[in-house]
C-alpha cells in the first residue's frame, strides 16, 4: 500500500496543475498513469476522485460569485430574481452552459468510457485542441462583445455550452473548448476564462458524481490515505494553478498552450 502513495500524489500533482489550464487533465492522468502504470479501476476511481480537490479550489476562489446567485432580496420574487436578476452570471446562465455536456454526457458515457480512453486517443486529441487554438488566436479583427463576465449573454452562455462538448473527447480539455468557442462568440480572454472556471464546478460536480456512483464498490477503507493525500494535493496545486493562468492569460493569450499541446501529443504518437 505504502508504494501506492508516491504515483498517487505525482498523479494528483498534474491533476492540479492541469484541470483549469487548456492542456486536458484528463489526457494528461491518461499518459501520466500508464507512463508510470498507475492504471486499473481502483486508479480510474482515484482520478476522478481527486478532482474534486480542484474543484474545491475553483470554487473557493469564485465563492462570491456562486453565493451572489442567491437573491439578497424578494421585490419581484425569489426565482425570478435568480434566474433573471441583475447579478451576472445567473442560474440562466449557468444552465444553458451546462445542460448541453449534461445531456451528451448521459447519453454517452458508456460509448466515452469503453472508446475514448486510450493514449492514442487523448494524444489526437490534444493536437486537434491545440491546432483549433492557434488558430482561433490568429484570426483576423475578433470583436468582443463582453469584455468582462457580467456582459456575457445567455445566448453566448449557450453557444459556450455547445462547445463545452468538444470535452467529451478526452484530450481536448475542458477548458479549451470553453475558452475557444467564448472567443468565437466574442468573449474576451479573461472573461472567457472566469466563465469557464465558474461553469467547470456543477459540470465536473455533475461528472465526478456519476462516475464515483458507478465505481463505489471499488472503494475500500484502506485506501482513505491516498485518496485524501491526492484530493489535498490536487486542491493546493489546482489554487494556484487558477491564479497563474489568470495572470499570465492576457499576456500570452492560447497560442502557448496550443503549441505546447501539439508538442506532447506528436511526441505521444510517435513514442506509440
Amino acid at each position: 500500500m505504502a508504494a501506492t502513495y508516491l504515483p498517487a500524489f505525482l498523479t494528483a500533482l498534474v491533476e492540479g496543475l492541469t484541470e483549469f489550464v487548456p492542456v486536458s487533465s484528463t489526457g494528461h492522468m491518461i499518459l501520466f498513469g500508464d507512463l508510470i502504470g498507475f492504471v486499473g479501476e481502483k486508479a480510474e476511481s482515484f482520478t476522478v476522485f481527486i478532482q474534486l480537490g480542484a474543484i474545491l479550489a475553483a470554487f473557493l476562489i469564485y465563492k462570491e460569485r456562486f453565493f451572489g446567485l442567491i437573491p439578497t432580496h424578494t421585490q419581484g420574487g425569489f426565482f425570478k430574481n435568480l434566474f433573471w436578476g441583475q447579478s451576472r452570471p445567473t442560474a440562466s446562465h449557468f444552465i444553458a452552459a451546462c445542460l448541453p455536456i449534461s445531456l451528451v454526457g448521459l447519453v454517452l458515457y458508456k460509448i466515452i468510457k469503453e472508446q475514448l480512453f486510450s493514449v492514442e486517443v487523448v494524444a489526437i486529441g490534444l493536437i486537434v485542441g491545440g491546432v483549433l487554438m492557434i488558430l482561433i488566436e490568429l484570426l483576423p479583427n475578433k470583436r468582443f462583445s463582453a469584455e468582462a463576465l457580467e456582459q456575457i449573454s445567455l445566448k453566448q452562455a449557450f453557444l459556450i455550452g455547445l462547445g463545452q462538448c468538444m470535452a467529451i473527447w478526452p484530450g481536448m480539455s475542458r477548458s479549451g473548448s470553453t475558452m475557444v468557442t467564448s472567443l468565437l462568440v466574442g468573449v474576451k480572454h479573461r472573461a472567457a476564462a472566469d466563465f469557464s472556471f465558474i461553469v467547470a464546478v456543477p459540470v465536473m460536480v455533475a461528472a465526478v458524481g456519476y462516475d464515483l456512483y458507478k465505481s463505489w464498490h471499488l472503494l475500500e477503507t484502506a485506501d482513505a490515505g491516498y485518496f485524501a493525500l491526492g484530493f489535498f494535493t490536487a486542491f493546493g496545486v489546482a489554487w494556484l494553478s487558477i491564479r497563474w493562468f489568470l495572470t499570465v492569460l492576457a499576456r500570452l493569450g492560447l497560442i502557448p498552450f496550443g503549441i505546447y499541446r501539439i508538442l506532447v501529443g506528436g511526441l505521444v504518437l510517435w513514442l506509440y
